[in-house]
């Protein structure tokens, strides 16, 4: 069941329902992550708005969220290739 709660993100209650607890737990770890990234842009770009602020954040999780996904596949890749290793080696064991 949906829990309403309220999120600070950047000095700004947003309020979003998390499916879970455990998504709960996930948004409000995200939100500390925002905030402290949003804090440290602040320092780097203090006449930057809140909102472009928010954007140097977006930008900056997406292109770890895109080169996680490309990491991933790279393994996903080499897994495969292990597999058919595994699966040939022992094919061969069982011919003998």
């Amino acid at each position: 069941m949906a829990q309403d709660i309220t999120l600070k993100v950047a000095g700004k209650p947003y309020r979003l329902s998390a499916a879970s607890p455990e998504m709960e737990q996930l948004m409000r770890l995200a939100a500390a992550e925002v905030s402290e990234m949003v804090t440290k842009f602040d320092a780097r770009f203090p006449d930057s708005s809140p909102e472009d602020k928010l954007v140097f954040v977006a930008i900056q999780e997406a292109a770890g969220k895109l080169s996680a996904q490309k990491k991933m596949s790279r393994l996903v890749e080499e897994v495969e290739t292990l597999q058919g290793d595994v699966a040939s080696y022992l094919e061969g064991v069982t011919k003998k």
